[in-house]
C-alpha cells in the first residue's frame, strides 16, 4: 500500500483547494467584500474539516465510502456511498469543462477544446497508474514553485503602477446580504467542502498523529492565499470588473507591464491553472476509483482507471453547451442541490447518529 507524508498531504490539499480560483476568482459576486467572504468561508471550512477529521478518527482505517455502510447498513449506506462516487466523477467532469472554457479563450484560441481535454485526461490516466505516492512527491515539488512565482507576480504587479488601494473602500459596499449569499452555499462548498474527498486519502498518510495539523494548516493557507488573490484583483482591475468578469484573475496578470519589457505574462497564470487543475482532477478521479474499488470489493484499482476516466471525459465534453451555462450551473444549481447535501447535511447527520449511538451504548453498559 502506497503511503504519503504529512507535507505531501499538505501540498496536495493546498494545490487542490486553490484549484480554479487562480483564474476564476472566489466570491466575486460580493464585490469589494469578496476577500471578507473568503475569510468567512475559510473559517467555516476549518470547522467542517474538523468534522470530517472526527468522522475519520471515529472510523479508523476506513474511508468516506465505508463510513455510511458501517453505521447505516447496506440498504441505506451503500446508495449514499455511490452518490459520493458519482459526485467525484461529476466534479472531475466539471474540472475538464473548466479547461474547455479557459484554453480557447486564452493561450490556444485555434485549438479545439476537446483535443486539450483528451490530452489532459491522458496525462491524468498516466498519473493514476503511477500512484498516489508519486503524485504526492510531485505535489511537494510544485507547491513551493507555485508560491514563489506567485510572490514574484505580486511584486511585479506593484511595480506596474496599476495598484489603487482606494478600490477596496467601502469594504462592505453591497451589504452583508451579498457577503452571506457568496458564502452560503457556494463559498463553503466549492473548495472547502470539497475537501471531504481527502477522507479517501487520510488512511494513506504515514503519520496519523499530525493529520489534523496538516489538514487544518492547508485549509488556512489556501484560504489566505485566495483572499490575497481577491484583494489584488480588486485593487488592480476594480470591484466592478472583478465581479462581472468570467476570468478576473487572468485579467489581473495581464496588467503587468514594466518598462514595456516585462509584460504579456498571462500564459504563466494559465500554466498555474493547468498545474492546480491537474492535481485537483487527479484527486477527483483517484477518489472515484478508490470508491468504486471499495464498493465492488476489488483489490485491483487498475481495472477501473480507464472506465472511470472515460466517464469523466464524457462528462467534461458534454455537460454544458456553453461557458455561461457551465458557470450558471456551477453557481446556482450544483451548490444547492448536490454539494451542500453531500458535504454538509449528510456528514452532520452521520456525526449526530454516531454521537447518539455512543451515548446509547454508554448508557446500556453503565446500567
Amino acid at each position: 500500500m502506497q503511503k504519503i507524508s504529512n507535507f505531501q498531504l499538505f501540498s496536495l490539499m493546498v494545490l487542490y483547494e486553490i484549484g480554479s480560483t487562480i483564474i476564476f476568482g472566489f466570491a466575486a459576486e460580493a464585490g469589494r467584500a469578496a476577500w471578507i467572504s473568503v475569510l468567512i468561508s475559510t473559517f467555516i471550512g476549518l470547522l467542517i474539516n474538523l468534522l470530517y477529521l472526527y468522522l475519520s478518527k471515529a472510523n479508523p482505517g476506513l474511508t468516506l465510502i465505508e463510513w455510511f455502510p458501517k453505521h447505516l447498513g447496506k440498504w441505506i449506506g451503500f446508495p449514499i456511498a455511490w452518490f459520493y462516487v458519482l459526485e467525484f466523477m461529476y466534479d472531475g467532469g466539471r474540472g475538464l469543462q473548466d479547461l474547455k472554457l479557459l484554453i480557447p479563450n486564452t493561450i490556444l484560441p485555434r485549438t479545439p477544446s476537446f483535443i486539450v481535454q483528451i490530452l489532459f485526461i491522458l496525462v491524468i490516466v498516466y498519473a493514476l497508474y503511477a500512484g498516489l505516492e508519486i503524485i504526492g512527491r510531485l505535489g511537494e515539488l510544485f507547491l513551493p514553485i507555485i508560491l514563489i512565482l506567485s510572490v514574484l507576480e505580486i511584486i511585479l504587479i506593484f511595480f506596474s503602477d496599476t495598484v489603487h488601494f482606494q478600490y477596496l473602500k467601502p469594504f462592505i459596499d453591497k451589504g452583508f446580504k451579498n457577503i452571506f449569499n457568496s458564502v452560503v452555499p457556494l463559498g463553503i462548498t466549492q473548495t472547502f467542502g470539497q475537501t471531504i474527498e481527502f477522507s479517501m486519502i487520510w488512511p494513506e498518510v504515514k503519520d496519523q498523529n499530525k493529520l489534523i495539523k496538516s489538514t487544518l494548516l492547508a485549509t488556512l493557507v489556501s484560504g489566505l492565499f485566495i483572499a490575497l488573490l481577491d484583494i489584488l484583483a480588486i485593487i488592480v482591475v476594480g470591484a466592478t470588473t472583478f465581479s462581472r468578469s468570467n476570468l478576473p484573475l487572468y485579467r489581473l496578470i495581464r496588467t503587468i507591464s514594466i518598462g514595456k519589457f516585462i509584460e504579456n505574462l498571462d500564459a504563466i497564470n494559465v500554466l498555474f491553472f493547468l498545474t492546480t487543475a491537474f492535481f485537483k482532477l487527479f484527486i477527483h478521479i483517484f477518489c472515484a476509483i478508490k470508491g468504486v474499488q471499495k464498493l465492488l470489493y476489488t483489490s485491483n484499482k487498475n481495472k477501473t482507471i480507464i472506465p472511470v476516466s472515460l466517464i469523466v471525459l464524457y462528462l467534461g465534453t458534454n455537460m454544458a453547451s456553453s461557458g455561461p451555462e457551465h458557470i450558471e450551473v456551477g453557481v446556482k444549481i450544483v451548490p444547492y442541490n448536490l454539494w451542500f447535501p453531500l458535504f454538509y447535511v449528510l456528514p452532520i447527520l452521520l456525526f449526530v447518529f454516531i454521537l447518539i449511538k455512543k451515548a446509547l451504548h454508554k448508557k446500556v453498559f453503565s446500567t
